[in-house]
């Protein structure tokens, strides 16, 4: 069994309230932007490198005090795979996505529409988190 650790954001546009949700090219899904860790690297900065890969976004600011965890398994040529990733909240007011070839679409979307749109729970459970984070700070 092999272990993966990876990184993401929840992206949230403080402007006019709303999350960026992207969908995967192949598998689909509707999700955060997210990537495996490299060496040597911390996790916020995964996680931001990630989001500039993906989106094409640099201008994003993590927020203090916001880290979930998940994880899930998955198989890849009959091996099973464990995979833990770790959420950051992250604002930004650049509205432009560039997708990178893992995307097909993207979306902003108001929390209500977001938590309705991403395809997985534990997904859905991080928007929630992320929202309620924001209400309460």
């Amino acid at each position: 069994m092999q272990h993966q650790k990876s990184c993401g954001l929840v992206v949230y546009r403080p402007a006019d309230h709303t999350f960026l949700l992207l969908q995967h090219a192949k598998a689909n899904h509707w999700d955060n932007p997210k990537g495996k860790i490299e060496s040597n690297e911390r996790e916020t900065q995964t996680a931001l490198r990630e989001l500039e890969e993906e989106t094409g976004i640099t201008a994003a600011v993590i927020l203090p005090g916001f880290r979930e965890h998940i994880r899930y398994f998955f198989y890849h040529n009959k091996e099973k795979i464990v995979k833990d990733v770790y959420f950051f909240l992250a604002t930004t007011d650049e509205e432009v996505v560039t997708l990178s070839k893992e995307h097909k679409n993207f979306m902003w979307l108001p929390f209500e529409q977001a938590v309705r749109q991403v395809t997985y729970d534990n997904a859905k459970n991080i928007l929630k988190k992320a929202n309620e984070f924001l209400q309460s700070h």
